[in-house]
């Protein structure tokens, strides 16, 4: 099936196509946002990236949406989730707008990174309802065909945003209103998606059953409980417990590929002084992989014609297996580049495969709770893989022994996901009373 007769079938639908509108221009702002970040923690002339300070970096991104992610879901499961999007966007409205203006005239401080740490908690909050609000806008039957599409094309839709805001960053005047001119753009963009936001009923994405008149904090204290209920509900249900374990696991790994990667662009294919050509060769390596992501699109819905879904993710695990090997191999830039698009093929396919899965075996008064743990898991693992590549990678990002072991790795995963999911026959435990009908 193609990308267009795929798109047709859904975009039938007057909901999906309303949320997919939202999806594409609050992801362009995205990539637009995360690549003024990247410039500024990673790539700016004065720091000199080093492992142990990458990976500081993302450990002091991401930890705290660690932390904060829990309580997501289960007010995605109470708050009505398309006001989740229109406030959410226009809050992130205001923040790029002050951190434009601090840019321009502070500079990099505390408050700069304070803000930048609470919009992209928001950005992780405002993906949780897009993925939960889905089925509501979709057949059933149709479902895959979306989480296909939506994601992927989402993807690319952030990395067209990255490439403008990397092209902004080019032709602006040199100094600190460059940052500020990209953040500022960013924001333009979020303000639209909140502006599209409204085209969707206030009811339209759900929850199904929502609790009238709760008050924040009523909803804040019980997050603790609802998080523990959640958690117990997709192990007993058995196939979406595996699918975030596996989906974490993944994570972990694609993170080491990733802080790797920003290395080898920085400090091994590049002098370490020349911090912009280092961010060119990150830009293209990048934009290479989502070459892959963008592959799954055209090889997933083929694969699903021919298998499970949780057949589909043991191909995956194999692919990025083989991409870790081909670094292995080599650090000459072309073994790079193909490693990069199987890399990207291998974490974009399987994670198609587990958000049906999530979506598919999870009862919707549980399925905000389910991606706000799929976020939790997702951050966790990218800081453990920060933690980790502080230690193992050398500053030039390339170790042969540090691929091999990638690469084992790769393999014992697949092997004991698929023993899982064959000893369930692949199908879910029933839990609740309206699942074992």
């Amino acid at each position: 099936m193609s990308v267009l007769s795929d798109l047709r079938t859904v975009a039938v639908n007057d909901g999906f196509r309303k949320l997919f509108t939202v999806r594409l221009v609050s992801q362009c702002g995205d990539g637009m946002f995360q690549i003024g970040l990247a410039t500024l923690f990673f790539f700016s002339p004065q720091n000199m990236a080093t492992a142990a300070s990458v990976a500081a970096a993302f450990a002091v991104l991401l930890l705290p949406f660690t932390v904060v992610g829990p309580f997501a879901g289960p007010l995605l499961d109470r708050w009505r989730r398309r006001q989740v999007l229109l406030i959410g966007n226009a809050v992130r409205v205001v923040l790029a707008a002050i951190l434009a203006v601090l840019m321009a005239t502070v500079g990099v401080g505390l408050p700069v990174y304070v803000l930048a740490l609470v919009t992209l908690g928001i950005n992780r909050f405002l993906l949780a309802a897009l993925s939960a609000g889905t089925p509501r806008v979709v057949p059933r039957e149709q479902l895959l065909i979306a989480n296909t599409l939506t994601p992927t094309l989402g993807a690319v839709s952030a990395a067209v945003g990255a490439a403008i805001g990397f092209v902004l960053g080019l032709v602006a005047p040199a100094g600190p209103v460059k940052d500020g001119i990209v953040l500022a753009t960013a924001g333009a963009l979020f303000a639209a998606a909140s502006a599209l936001a409204l085209r969707l009923g206030k009811d339209q994405l759900g929850p199904a059953r929502r609790a009238e008149g709760a008050q924040l904090w009523a909803d804040m204290r019980a997050t603790v409980g609802d998080m523990v209920d959640g958690a117990r509900y997709l192990v007993a249900r058995r196939t979406p417990g595996m699918a975030l374990g596996v989906m974490a696991a993944h994570r972990f790994l694609y993170g080491m590929n990733f802080i790797a990667l920003l290395l080898i662009s920085r400090n091994l294919l590049n002098e370490p002084a020349d911090a912009d050509a280092g961010l060119a060769t990150f830009a293209v390596l990048t934009g290479v992989s989502f070459l892959g992501n963008g592959l799954s699109i055209f090889l997933t819905p083929l694969a699903y014609e021919r298998m499970h879904a949780s057949t589909w993710i043991v191909v995956c695990l194999g692919i990025a297996g083989v991409s870790q090997a081909i670094l292995a191999t080599s650090a000459q830039y072309w073994f790079i580049v193909v490693a990069a698009v199987l890399m990207g093929l291998g974490v974009q396919g399987a994670k198609i495969a587990v958000d049906t899965i999530v979506q598919r075996d999870t009862d919707d008064s549980y399925r905000g709770r389910a991606f706000s743990l799929y976020d939790v898991l997702y951050n966790a693992a990218f800081v453990g893989a920060a933690a980790l590549a502080a230690i193992a990678l050398p500053d030039t990002g390339w170790s042969r022994g540090v691929f091999v072991a990638l690469t084992a790795v790769y393999v014992v995963l697949a092997v004991t996901y698929r023993s899982g999911v064959t000893r369930l026959a692949d199908r879910p435990v029933p839990v609740l009373t309206s699942e074992r009908g």
